[in-house]
């Protein structure tokens, strides 16, 4: 807590700092506002008239103008309000949209280094409840801060000249809620958080035991999965006991404010009305005004605590925002249009963890339109230089240079577009196979979509589904088998038409049927690209131009399949194990 409290300053600061492009609607939010309030507040001076000047006098006259004003004033509270509520809504939406999208960008610059080190469920609950958290503060605490604030304000201005004796009486009436008031708020607030992440975990676990449920049946453990619900269960029951008891005692800590202080109002205030100090109708506008100022002056207190609350929340985004991405475009980037796909390695080495050098003094060159193959046993680093070639990570020495740029100094975008993967798990979104076909460049025609299945040897199947190229593939594309969603995820590349093509073990996860298929796709993928595939099963690279083999993160053998087997070294043994 000593650490935040610090911090928690400049993370309100950059909270409202969304509101920022918005000053001229906030502006005027509060003018309305202003408005709302003075018309409001006016009203118990007009029962004040009418009481002290209209009755005794029974001029109708004057009684009729009186009521006139009040109904032009009430029509332009009306409108005021109509349109406060409309910026203030243009205003809350647009601020939260900008907080969401500001968080959704910043993850996309953090990259691919970010996501390895980074599990999905910890971003997915930035988006869900911290983003959450802050849109509160736009669409509820804030703007309610400001109204209650400026109500506040306007009606001690209107108390004091009703009588300042009697609004003096409303100041140890607030010293007395500080003494006892936030540290109810807090616990309150608190609570309520405790209570909706414990309804979280209960519902939770009820899907969990759903789920599981021929399972716990066919091991028998329906009082152990019974009494896990039991746990939750007790933990909500309490929470929200404390809820309802924290929400009840600040209640009556406000409404034994509001009653002390009006009772020490009335009779002081009677006092002032026997002295013809105060009139009748002064001393009913100002008991108007006593309650409905307290209200609002606890509502203040109210809402600046459930902002720290969100505060506290908010910083976790905060301290997101303030993580610089691995990878970071130069302040002038080259821009190639055209990569030809040459691609060289100088006295690389990398590590993921300082000390533990994963590539070490890598030294290669690909030329345009080759195709080579990367081997090697398991943690040797092959798909690190995949990773490397897209720039997905930045190398610890040396540089690498694609078309004699080094990658440092050529735009993101230049490399995305020139360098395509295909990974051993394809992703493909829950729409129809003609979109994720057309993932790969979003302008193309259906014509072209069609042509990079055929050329794919996706099209026979893709026809034959239930609605064709419109067919939904679901979520995690379920109703496909690998292999046709690893070749429309081919078909996706061959769309797309990128220069260098690298290949991340695409077949290793399929049988024999669907990897031949593959195969077959992927010929048509490969050819005039330059190919760098890391590859496990060596069938699959026997005609490749060069066999890379890594050992200990260097090169330790290098030359086409029939030159490494005859030297009986890595990839004969290799070879050998695969034929035993």
């Amino acid at each position: 807590m000593e650490k935040t409290k610090p911090r928690l300053w400049p993370v309100y600061k950059w909270s409202l700092s969304y509101l920022r492009p918005y000053r001229r609607m906030l502006s005027l939010v509060l003018l309305f506002v202003t408005l709302m309030t003075i018309g409001e507040l006016a009203i118990p001076k007009f029962i004040q008239y009418f009481v002290d000047t209209i009755l005794p006098s029974g001029d109708r006259m004057k009684f009729l103008m009186t009521t006139g004003l009040l109904a032009g004033i009430i029509v332009c509270i009306v409108l005021a309000t109509l349109a406060q509520n409309t910026l203030r809504r243009q205003l809350q939406e647009k601020s939260s949209r900008d907080v969401q999208l500001s968080i959704f960008e910043h993850i996309r610059k953090l990259g691919f280094s970010y996501y390895e080190k980074t599990p999905a469920g910890q971003l997915l609950s930035l988006m869900n409840t911290e983003v959450a958290a802050l849109q509160e503060l736009y669409r509820q605490s804030f703007p309610l801060l400001l109204e209650n604030l400026i109500f506040s304000v306007v009606s001690l201005v209107y108390m004091a000249f009703t009588n300042v004796k009697l609004t003096l009486i409303v100041l140890p009436c607030l010293l007395f809620y500080f003494l006892f008031g936030p540290k109810l708020e807090r616990k309150a607030s608190l609570n309520a958080k405790l209570l909706s992440q414990n309804r979280i975990d209960e519902n939770q676990k009820i899907y969990e035991s759903i789920s599981a449920l021929r399972d716990i049946r066919a091991s028998s453990s329906e009082s152990w999965d019974f009494e896990r619900f039991l746990a939750r269960v007790r933990r909500f029951n309490q929470s929200m006991i404390w809820t309802y008891w924290y929400n009840h005692l600040r209640g009556t800590n406000r409404r034994l404010i509001y009653y002390a202080g009006g009772l020490f109002i009335i009779m002081y205030g009677y006092s002032l009305f026997r002295s013809n100090s105060l009139s009748a109708g002064a001393l009913m506008a100002f008991i108007l005004y006593f309650f409905v100022t307290m209200q609002k002056l606890t509502a203040v207190i109210t809402n600046i605590t459930e902002q720290k609350i969100l505060i506290f929340q908010a910083e976790k985004l905060y301290s997101f925002l303030q993580i610089t991405p691995a990878v970071a475009e130069c302040d002038d980037p080259v821009i190639v249009d055209n990569i030809r796909g040459e691609i060289r390695f100088r006295d690389v080495t990398f590590s993921y963890v300082k000390g533990n050098r994963v590539l070490k003094h890598i030294n290669l060159l690909i030329k345009p339109g080759e195709h080579v193959a990367i081997i090697g046993a398991s943690g040797q680093g092959k798909s690190t230089i995949l990773k490397l070639i897209g720039r997905f990570y930045d190398p610890g020495e040396g540089e690498i240079l694609l078309d004699g740029i080094p990658l440092k100094h050529m735009s993101l975008a230049s490399i995305r577009r020139g360098c395509g993967y295909v990974f051993q798990d394809t992703y493909l979104t829950g729409g129809s196979v003609k979109e994720n076909i057309r993932f790969g460049r979003p302008e193309a025609t259906d014509q072209e979509v069609i042509a990079a299945a055929k050329a794919a040897y996706a099209h026979d199947f893709i026809v034959n589904l239930s609605d064709g190229y419109d067919t939904i593939v679901g979520e995690r594309a379920h109703t496909l088998s690998g292999g046709q969603k690893q070749r429309i995820s081919i078909a996706r590349m061959i769309i797309r038409n990128p220069a260098v093509v690298l290949l991340d073990e695409a077949t290793s996860a399929l049988d024999t049927v669907s990897e031949i298929e593959v195969q077959k796709a992927l010929e048509t993928l490969l050819q005039g690209r330059t190919v760098i595939a890391v590859a496990h099963r060596l069938s699959t690279i026997e005609n490749f131009d060069r066999i890379i083999v890594l050992d200990q993160g260097e090169i330790a053998e290098s030359g086409n399949y029939e030159q490494l087997a005859s030297q009986r070294g890595l990839l004969y043994q290799m070879a050998g194990g695969n034929r035993g």
